[in-house]
């Protein structure tokens, strides 16, 4: 269970902070336009960015662990929210296997005690 609880860390604090990254990169026609029917604008987007990093690098240590898994997970809620809003029902399922990751993190607990 170390090693798949070590892998997800990785994964999950791959993936925050590459979409932190992201966001603070020019977005294409495709991807304004999808962030506009979720009602986000671009001046709060370098925000976004920056909270995804320090969950990413949150994720990483043991006394950040639950809370960053936390704020991971309510992340994702939101973004399945605005999408469902939005009525893109799509972004929303493709968005539950990412919102049982911190879930499943959290149940799994930090692999390492100090």
């Amino acid at each position: 269970m170390k090693i798949i609880s070590i892998v997800l860390i990785l994964i999950s604090a791959f993936l925050s902070i590459k979409h932190g990254w992201d966001a603070f990169q020019p977005a294409n026609a495709e991807q304004t336009k999808m962030m506009a029917d979720l009602g986000i604008s671009k001046t709060i987007m370098p925000f976004f960015g920056v909270l995804s990093i320090v969950i990413g690098l949150m994720l990483l240590f043991p006394q950040t662990f639950f809370i960053s898994n936390l704020l991971n997970a309510v992340t994702i809620v939101l973004i399945m929210a605005l999408s469902l809003r939005a009525g893109n029902t799509s972004i929303a399922l493709i968005e539950i296997p990412f919102l049982a990751m911190p879930l499943l993190l959290i149940w799994l607990k930090y692999p390492f005690k100090f």
